[in-house]
C-alpha cells in the first residue's frame, strides 16, 4: 500500500491515462463506422457491448505484455517500437477504410472487438511500459479512462483536432515512456544507474526528436494534400 503514496506511482497513472485518452481516436472511429448502418436503437448497444468485449480484450493483453516484458531484450523493443508510435500518433493517416458497418447488432460487436484488438497494438505497448510491472497501475488506469473512452472518444478527438498541442502532449508522453522502457531495460540499466545525466539526456533526444521529426513528417503530408 505504501507504492499508492509514491509520486512515480501517480505520475505513471498520470502518464497511462493519458495514453488511453490520446490513443482513444482510434477507439471513437472504429465504433462510429461499425454502428454507422445500425437502426438508431440499437446503435447504443452496439457501441456499449463492443467496448465492453474490446477494454476486455485489451485488458487482458496489456496483463499479458507487461509480464512479457520482463524478459530480457524485450523492454527494449517495447520501448524502439514506441518510439516509432508516439511519431504515428503526430502524422495522421487515416488508414480506417478497412472497418465495414456491421449489418446486424452482433455483426458491428464482433467488427468492433475485432478492430480494436487489431489496431490497438500502440495502446497496449504503451500502457505496459508505462505500467513499470505493476498490474495495479494497468487496471486502475483502464478503470478511470474507460468511461472516458465510452463516452467521451468523440469529444477527445474534437479536442485534439481543435488543440493540436493536446496530441503533441500526448506524444511527448509516450516518447518519454519509450525513453524509460530503454533505460530501463535490465542489461542497460545497471550503465544508466551509473550515470544517470546519460539517462536522462537520451530520453530527452527522443521526446525532443519524436516531436521535431513528427512535426516535419505531418507539414510535409499536409503540404503534399494541399498540392494534390
Amino acid at each position: 500500500m505504501e507504492m499508492l503514496f509514491t509520486p512515480a506511482f501517480w505520475s505513471a497513472l498520470l502518464a497511462i491515462i493519458v495514453i488511453d485518452l490520446v490513443l482513444a481516436g482510434d477507439n471513437a472511429i472504429v465504433i462510429g463506422m461499425a454502428a454507422r448502418n445500425l437502426p438508431a436503437h440499437q446503435q447504443k448497444k452496439a457501441i456499449i457491448w463492443g467496448t465492453v468485449g474490446a477494454v476486455v480484450i485489451r485488458a487482458a493483453a496489456t496483463l499479458a505484455v507487461v509480464w512479457l516484458l520482463q524478459i530480457p531484450g524485450l523492454l527494449l523493443v517495447g520501448g524502439l517500437m514506441l518510439i516509432w508510435i508516439a511519431m504515428k500518433l503526430l502524422v495522421q493517416d487515416g488508414g480506417h477504410e478497412t472497418v465495414k458497418a456491421g449489418s446486424s447488432l452482433g455483426a458491428a460487436i464482433w467488427t468492433i472487438v475485432v478492430a480494436d484488438a487489431v489496431m490497438g497494438l500502440d495502446n497496449v505497448i504503451a500502457v505496459a511500459g508505462a505500467a513499470h510491472g505493476s498490474f495495479l497501475l494497468v487496471v486502475l488506469g483502464l478503470i478511470i479512462s474507460v468511461p472516458v473512452m465510452v463516452w467521451g472518444s468523440t469529444l477527445v478527438l474534437k479536442v485534439m483536432d481543435r488543440y493540436p498541442a493536446v496530441i503533441y502532449i500526448g506524444s511527448a508522453v509516450l516518447a518519454y515512456t519509450a525513453g524509460s522502457m530503454i533505460t530501463g531495460e535490465p542489461f542497460l540499466k545497471g550503465f544508466f544507474v551509473e550515470y544517470p545525466i546519460l539517462k536522462w539526456a537520451l530520453i530527452a533526444v527522443i521526446v525532443v526528436g519524436v516531436l521535431l521529426i513528427g512535426r516535419m513528417k505531418n507539414q510535409a503530408q499536409k503540404r503534399m494534400a494541399e498540392q494534390s
